[in-house]
């Protein structure tokens, strides 16, 4: 397995790996100033190298590593203290941390993370691209947008459907739907802006 991007989230996803018993072969990243990662190398070409997590936290600039590196395999991470149900999905790239739990019927799309300690209820759709940040709470039957991000600690009720390219701040407690491309926080959550993001 390689990672791509030699950062503090590949810390951890590296810990997932290894809890699996996956051997990590390289690093890639384009800072040519690294040659070294904990005791790993860097490499700063992807030529030859699979299959791939892309360890960035940032949905959008995952989402442009991803297809930059275009038709290469890409693994899962999922560290072996987490509890998921067998009747979830986890799509390829995706990464979920010591801690999470994910429920029946679940369903987490491409190189998307369910971070440390974060609870998926049953039946929630998360798309690609998403960030679920440490010890958020998702109830049942929660649909999540592309490339969005919930901040740590924040709660979705059951039912709610959060649009793309959102962002909502940390500790929120969202008990309304959320619409594309918003940026949010608060007890209630409440859009304050709109969520300006290159699309492109």
């Amino acid at each position: 397995m390689f990672l791509y991007g030699a950062s503090g989230h590949a810390r951890v996803v590296a810990d997932a790996l290894e809890s699996q018993g996956v051997r990590i072969s390289g690093v890639v990243d384009d800072n040519p100033q690294l040659d070294k990662f904990g005791s790993l190398p860097v490499l700063h070409s992807a030529e030859g190298c699979s299959p791939f997590i892309v360890t960035i936290g940032d949905c959008r600039i995952r989402k442009k590593v991803v297809e930059r590196l275009g038709d290469v395999a890409f693994g899962k991470a999922i560290h072996k203290a987490s509890v998921i149900s067998p009747s979830a999905r986890i799509g390829d790239g995706s990464v979920v941390m010591a801690g999470a739990v994910i429920q029946p019927g679940a369903v987490v799309g491409e190189h998307s993370i369910i971070n440390t300690g974060a609870s998926v209820d049953h039946d929630c759709r998360i798309s690609g691209f998403v960030h679920i940040a440490p010890h958020c709470t998702l109830c049942g039957d929660v649909s999540v947008g592309e490339g969005t991000w919930i901040g740590a600690g924040s709660t979705v009720i059951q039912g709610i459907h959060i649009g793309r390219n959102c962002f909502i701040g940390a500790g929120s407690v969202v008990v309304g739907d959320i619409p594309d491309d918003s940026f949010c926080y608060g007890n209630p959550c409440r859009v304050i802006r709109k969520n300006e993001i290159d699309h492109e």
